[in-house]
């Protein structure tokens, strides 16, 4: 087994938040032990445990792993998933679920019960979509709930909407234990999550056909890459730099250095002058030497943290004029924002765990109008993978192959929809006021950067989930990597269910037997790169 990490050459893009293939229907369903096929549920002041074992084996729930739910005290706790494409109720409109809910658990005096609520998640304010079904539940034992949007009373959040089987636009499932609007903590247990009818993934509007990597920085070298980033230090105006940053960008290696396969951009404390301008922090930002026009970009990376760190994701126009920027000698013809701005994240170290996405067009004047955002658990600690799917039609934004977000303007012109010509990708930690006065420094940590774009795959030759068998699951010890003939070489990565990267080796044999017994019991996903594409299998230690 070989510890490391390898620049891909070539991936097809499966589903993240549900384990599917275009082209087909696919049941949604979850029994949390590695079979089911809803791949990622999102946490939004709550926290989800999605292979958590089973503390009541007993009653109508005998499974060995559930779901463990913990509201943390927020007004609107919840989990969730998004799926790539919507339910059609007007046929198959149920979903159940198994619930247990410990009396020990629970503060306040709130009523007992479990909500369903489905959601358009590809507009800036989903929950204005909402339709919802309240069930009371009885406390300290397993009981299946059910949700018949057809024939239950529901709620829906706008009186004006149709009734749920008449509507085609939910594509967000979101589960709540104990109602909203309160700070009462309650802690739940999930399992056999089941919809009882399939969605139609033919039509992916999220952009799937951007299968072909074309662009990555994997951070593997001892640098970086000088010859796809540009480090941009020189400040646009005589004050500094815009919205009212407090730090001097620079070159050094203080502030942006590759250690260990990731890349480090650090906001630092110090007293620093640079063109004649005094500055009492320092930073990085860089420019990626290669732009584009339509794909999906997915960066990993964990946030830096405390009051007055400002990490941003993003892109602009290529024909961006601003002074030190890498393409704007060559390029520059407009100003911002005709140029367009794309921001695949932000966050603030005054709001704690909420990330944002939002577009800079030249119909708001710039402004911030034109956004969606979620809270998402530990971004500071834990990786994250942030994405951004770019189509002539639409731009929609995940973290952790959720979407949370859809920019999509009904007509399309110059003023909302500048995005028609090449963007590049910026990479920076901005500090802004408020500070707080025991901040020293703080790193955006980031594993890698990539761009995929339509490539043409023959379908003969595509990637089938037979090719790739990986058993026992659930396992104990070790567990065995089947591949076909034509698959052998390929590489296998072994990541955890948060996505750090465990294991990595290449495959000469048909099967190969890998030893996991020092891992924790737990979710992991076996991943297979191939030249076919990419596979990956959720799979349960014991």
């Amino acid at each position: 087994m070989v510890l490391s990490k390898l620049n891909l050459s070539f991936t097809i893009l499966l589903c993240v938040a549900v384990n599917c293939t275009y082209g087909q229907p696919l049941t949604i369903q979850d029994d949390f032990e590695g079979n089911g096929t809803i791949e990622s549920w999102y946490a939004s002041e709550a926290q989800a445990d999605t292979a958590w074992g089973n503390p009541f084996q007993e009653g109508v729930n005998l499974s060995s792993r559930v779901m463990r739910y913990r509201d943390l005290g927020g007004q609107y706790a919840h989990v969730g998933f998004t799926l790539p494409a919507s339910f059609d109720l007007s046929e198959n409109h149920s979903f159940t679920l198994k619930i247990f809910i410990p009396s020990a658990t629970i503060s306040g005096s709130q009523n007992n019960q479990v909500s369903l609520k489905l959601q358009n998640a590809a507009i800036s304010q989903p929950w204005a979509t909402q339709t919802e079904i309240i069930k009371e539940v009885q406390l300290d034992q397993w009981q299946e709930v059910s949700f018949d949007f057809e024939n239950d009373a529901f709620i829906n959040a706008n009186m004006n909407s149709d009734i749920p089987v008449n509507r085609t636009d939910f594509n967000r499932v979101i589960l709540q234990v104990n109602g909203e609007n309160n700070a009462d903590l309650v802690q739940a247990y999930f399992d056999d999550f089941y919809y009882d009818g399939e969605i139609d993934l033919t039509n992916d509007p999220t952009g799937n056909i951007y299968n072909h990597l074309v662009w990555s920085d994997e951070f593997d070298g001892s640098e970086i890459d000088a010859d796809k980033w540009h480090y941009q230090t020189q400040i646009p105006t005589a004050g500094g730099w815009y919205n009212n940053e407090l730090q001097h960008y620079t070159d050094r290696e203080e502030n942006a250095f590759v250690e260990d396969g990731f890349l480090n951009i650090v906001a630092i404390r110090e007293d620093y002058t640079d063109q004649g301008l005094g500055r009492n922090f320092t930073s990085a930002r860089l420019n990626s030497k290669f732009a584009f026009t339509y794909g999906k970009m997915e960066v990993r990376a964990k946030l830096p943290f405390g009051y007055g760190t400002w990490p941003a994701i993003w892109t602009l126009g290529k024909n961006i004029i601003e002074p030190g920027a890498f393409w704007s000698d060559q390029y520059g013809q407009t100003f911002w924002p005709a140029c367009g701005e794309i921001d695949v994240m932000e966050h603030w170290g005054t709001n704690q765990n909420y990330v944002q996405a939002a577009l800079h067009t030249p119909s708001s004047f710039g402004a911030t109008e034109n956004h969606g955002g979620l809270y998402i658990n530990d971004v500071s600690n834990t990786f994250h993978t942030y994405g951004m799917v770019w189509t002539p039609e639409l731009i929609s934004f995940s973290v952790d192959g959720n979407i949370y977000y859809t920019y999509q303007p009904e007509n399309q012109n110059m003023d909302n929809w500048p995005y028609i010509a090449d963007q590049y990708i910026l990479l920076n930690v901005a500090m802004q006021n408020p500070v707080n006065q025991n901040f020293t420094e703080s790193a955006m940590v980031v594993d890698y950067v990539r761009v995929y774009q339509e490539g043409a795959l023959n379908a003969e030759n595509a990637l089938s989930e037979n090719d790739i068998q990986v058993y026992p699951n659930p396992f104990n010890q070790d567990i065995s990597i089947h591949l076909k003939n034509s698959l052998l070489g390929s590489q296998v990565r072994v990541y955890s269910i948060l996505g750090e990267e465990l294991a990595s080796y290449f495959q000469n044999q048909n099967i190969f037997r890998l030893a996991l017994s020092d891992l924790p019991s737990g979710t992991y996903i076996i991943q297979v790169l191939t030249e076919k594409g990419t596979l990956e299998k959720k799979v349960i230690k014991l």
